[in-house]
């Protein structure tokens, strides 16, 4: 059986491929009491309130019709956003070079984040490498709660 998320996925995709938009990711969470399934979408250009539209109305059909979650739940559909989470190893290869915000389940150095730039990322081990106040820090997959880009102002 497909995980909801990977369902999810799939039933999407053609409205996505429709407004020109791609798939940058499916959650299904638990918040406050409240199951969400949250499709994030990318676009070049960016993504508008129609796009969001379109997609979540195809969509809430889509998941009306296969009724594949028990229960309820809330369907949002949005942009994956200016400061998207890294998950995928393209994620990494297509910022290379992009200010992120490295986020450690423990301290390092007394400090839980570090801002830097993304200057490689290691597929096979997880590991990213970013220039933090000037020198190259490599933060494991292990100690990694996220990786984020960051918008500079």
């Amino acid at each position: 059986m497909k995980k909801i998320t990977e369902l999810t996925a799939e039933l999407a995709a053609p409205a996505i491929a429709e407004q020109s938009c791609t798939l940058w990711d499916v959650e299904y969470v638990k918040e406050a009491g409240t199951w969400y399934l949250r499709v994030l979408l990318d676009k070049e250009g960016g993504v508008d309130i129609l796009d969001c539209e379109a997609i979540s109305r195809k969509l809430s059909e889509l998941l009306d019709e296969a009724d594949p979650i028990e229960g309820s739940y809330t369907l949002e559909v949005g942009s994956a956003g200016a400061e998207r989470a890294l998950k995928r190893p393209g994620d990494f290869a297509r910022f290379l070079g992009s200010p992120v915000l490295v986020k450690l389940y423990r301290a390092r150095d007394g400090r839980k984040e570090f801002a830097g730039v993304l200057e490689s990322y290691d597929a096979c081990s997880g590991s990213a490498t970013v220039t933090v106040d000037g020198k190259a820090q490599v933060f494991s997959r292990q100690e990694t709660a996220l990786i984020r880009l960051r918008v500079e102002f």
